[in-house]
Order: structure tokens, then C-alpha cells, then sequence
């Protein structure tokens, strides 16, 4: 098949390198050239495992094509996918969709035989709805079916979440499209996974109800890791006591930093605000955002605890910085609050993430990265464990830091406490 998807970032991208590998001519468009240009020259603007060599395989293959020129690869194509971002709207919790509602315009002027348009974009139910309406005079011409395919992606983990789905949602009330979209995914969905289709709507709420209900776990476990540690309890214990049970999962039960990244902090609140428009109270998602929040400033208050309330010229490292490990992906992540706080508390901040320097930190006088472990922990008076990459699980810190009485705060509790006490570090996990 013929494909465009509208927009070059994480799910616009990933989705169309992989849907090219499937053996479809794909269009990625979009209207920054700078972006273009690059991969154009084969140079992935994201931090994605896999992705670089699929990419210049299909490339070089001519199946992926990278252009601005809109018009050309929408009448090329009989499938668009409308993959741009829906931040949060400035001074509010609703998503914010003019990217969205700007292509459906542009699409207007240019559509002139039948096309499907899927929003793979993360949008509030009933957004189908109102593209409708931009379309209404290529809707009254059979010309358009307007789709749901939410994306459920785990950055750092995409290339394979796209070829074994656990699932793929498509929301339509046409036959004909619903076929067509069958057919698109027939190679990967006959391997494992299952293809479920549903109302439009229903399947713009799938997607939200699903990132609030992970968020909810990750919140949950993270408030149980704070009675842990007042009753002498492992954590680790509840979580795979819990996670055993098949109804509940161990997935997403693991205590750590709040929850962070480019979907559960935005759709949480576009949920919440989703339901406030049609009255109705989430009480729970609504305490989960909270929490959430507040966890930040307690791991903030605990490790000013750790080092004895008395941060000023303490060297403290931080082993990661990203939401979570395999991408550069910074969007509310825990350090950047943490850093800025111990910033103007005059410690002296040193940082080391596999994926490289983040813009987050350059400005911070008392902030500097490392490009490698040992130069970013020697003589540390602290190591904060904040991301868990493969990079940081088997480390001799005796040898790293050199120096007597440093302190561990181990966030995502990749270390035996135990094991710990035996090697005489001062060590400080989550909900342990």
C-alpha cells in the first residue's frame, strides 16, 4: 500500500520506518526542513534502538521517502496518518490540537479521490468528530472515512512494540475502511497480537483510558514504597507478591521516580479535563496527577535527607537522567526538578546518560555532563541511581568513586541492599 504519515516525530517516524519495512511505500512528511534534510542524509533525530538500520534499509530500498512537499505525497497515497504532537494547551490541562485540525484543513484543499485519514495522534474523544466537520464537504463526496488507530509505543522499546502488538485498536464505523486497515495490518497482526475494531470514539478513549490506568499502577506502587519504608518492608517483595496474581500483572509495579515522559503526565490531564466537558468526576485519575506531583518533591526532600540536610558544595552524580533507560527523551522527567533544586542549593551537580548531553541542564552554572561513568562518579559524595540503563546495573562503586563515606541513592533499586552492607556503602533505596 501507499502511505503518508504527517509529521516526523517519535510515532510518525517510527510508524512509517516500520510500516516501509512491511514492504509499503511510505511518505513521512513534514513541514520542518532542517528535519527532512537530515533524514534525507540518514540521520535519525531521535534515540530509538533499531530504528537507524531499518530506516536507511527501506530508504535505500526507495520504499521511505522524506519530503515537505504535502500535496504530492497525499495524492500518492491511499492511507494519511495524521501523526503530530497534542501538547498540553498553555494555562491548561486540555490537549492542545491545532497541529491537528491544521492538517485536516490542509487535506481539504487536497484531497480529490478516496482516502482514508487515521489520526494516530493521541487526541480526546469525539476529535474524529470535529475533523469531520473541517471535511464535511469531502465527506458529503464519499471521498474520505476518517479512522481512530491510537499508538501504544514504549519509547525505547518501539520496533518491536510495533511488529508484536499486543493489540491494534482501529476505530470505524466503515466497512470499507475498516477492510482496508485489516489489510495494512494483516502481516504483523496474524503474528501474535489481535486487531480489535471499534467506534471512533471508542477507540480516542482506549487510548487515554489505557496511559491513565499505567500511570495509576506507577503512582499506586510508588505511595505503597512510602509505607515500605516505615514498616521495614521490602518493596520488591509486595510487587512480585502482587504482580503474580494474573489479574493484577507485574508490569508498571515497580517502585521508583514519578512517572514522567511524552504520554502519561499529558494524557492523564487531557482525561481529566475531557471529563470535566461532559461532567463527570475521575476522582482517581485526578489524585493519581496529584501524587505524581508530590513525589517529585518527596525523592527531592529525601535525598537532601540522605546527605544531612547540607547540600551546598556536595558533589552529587546523577546516573542517568531520562524518564526511563533506551531513549533521550527528557519531557518531565524527575531529574530536571531535582537538578534545578540542588542547583540553587550550591551543590555541585554532575551528570552521565547514555544518550548524551540535555539542553534541560546547560544553563545551570553548578551543572556539568560526563561523558563516561568514571569521570562523572570520582569523588562523589553521592551517586543518585535515577534511570535504570543496562549501563549502570554492574558497577563497582569503591573503584568509581575513590573516595570514603559516599553516599548511594539507588531510585530504581537495581542493587541488594545487602550486598551493599557487605561492601561497607551507604546505601538508599525505594520502599526498602
Amino acid at each position: 500500500m501507499k502511505l503518508c504519515m504527517i509529521g516526523t516525530g517519535y510515532v510518525g517516524l517510527v510508524s512509517g520506518v516500520c510500516f516501509s519495512d512491511l514492504g509499503n511505500t511510505v511518505y513521512c512528511v513534514d513541514n520542518n526542513k532542517n528535519k527532512i534534510d537530515l533524514l534525507n542524509d540518514n540521520n535519525v533525530p531521535i534515540y530509538e534502538p533499531g530504528l537507524e538500520e531499518i530506516l536507511k534499509k527501506n530508504y535505500k530500498e526507495k520504499r521511505l521517502i522524506f519530503t515537505t512537499d504535502l500535496k504530492k505525497a497525499v495524492l500518492n497515497s491511499d492511507i494519511i496518518f495524521i501523526c503530530v504532537g497534542t501538547p498540553t494547551l498553555k494555562n491548561s490541562d486540555s490537549a492542545d490540537l491545532k497541529y491537528v485540525f491544521n492538517v485536516a484543513k490542509q487535506l481539504k484543499k487536497i484531497i480529490s479521490r478516496y482516502k482514508i485519514i487515521v489520526t494516530k495522534s493521541t487526541v480526546p474523544v469525539c476529535t474524529g468528530d470535529k475533523i469531520e466537520k473541517i471535511l464535511s464537504n469531502l465527506i458529503n463526496k464519499n471521498l474520505v472515512d476518517v479512522v481512530s488507530n491510537p499508538e501504544f509505543l514504549r519509547e525505547g522499546e518501539a520496533i518491536r512494540d510495533f511488529i508484536y502488538p499486543d493489540r491494534v485498536i482501529i476505530g470505524t464505523n466503515s466497512k470499507k475502511a475498516n477492510k482496508i486497515m485489516n489489510t495494512l495490518y494483516a502481516p504483523i497482526v496474524k503474528k501474535t497480537s489481535r486487531y480489535y475494531s471499534t467506534s471512533r470514539r471508542g477507540a480516542e478513549l482506549i487510548k487515554y483510558a489505557s496511559n491513565a490506568f499505567l500511570a495509576t499502577k506507577i503512582t499506586y506502587i510508588n505511595e505503597l514504597a512510602n509505607l515500605c519504608e516505615k514498616t521495614g518492608v521490602d518493596i520488591k517483595d509486595i510487587s512480585v507478591g502482587m504482580g503474580s496474581d494474573e489479574r493484577i500483572g507485574g508490569r508498571f509495579l515497580r517502585a521508583g521516580p514519578a512517572y514522567g515522559g511524552s504520554c502519561f503526565p499529558k494524557d492523564t490531564r487531557a482525561l481529566i479535563n475531557t471529563a470535566n466537558q461532559f461532567k463527570t468526576d475521575l476522582s482517581i485519575i485526578k489524585s493519581v496527577i496529584k501524587s505524581n506531583n508530590n513525589r517529585k518533591i518527596l525523592l527531592t526532600k529525601r535525598l537532601e535527607n540522605i546527605l544531612n540536610n547540607r547540600l551546598k558544595n556536595k558533589v552529587i552524580t546523577f546516573l542517568g537522567v531520562t524518564f526511563k533507560p533506551n531513549t533521550d527523551d527528557m519531557r518531565e522527567a524527575s531529574s530536571i526538578p531535582m537538578i534545578k533544586y540542588l542547583n540553587k542549593k550550591n551543590s555541585k551537580i554532575r551528570y552521565h546518560d547514555p544518550s548524551g548531553e540535555k539542553n534541560e541542564f546547560k544553563k545551570l552554572k553548578n551543572v556539568k555532563y560526563y561523558k563516561d561513568i568514571p569521570s562523572a562518579c570520582l569523588n562523589s559524595d553521592l551517586i543518585v541511581l535515577h534511570t535504570e540503563w543496562n549501563d549502570f546495573r554492574v558497577l563497582n562503586f569503591k573503584k568509581l568513586v575513590k573516595k570514603s563515606n559516599f553516599k548511594i541513592f539507588d531510585m530504581r533499586n537495581m542493587y541488594s541492599p545487602s550486598k551493599m552492607k557487605n561492601l561497607k556503602i551507604k546505601y538508599f533505596g525505594i520502599g526498602r
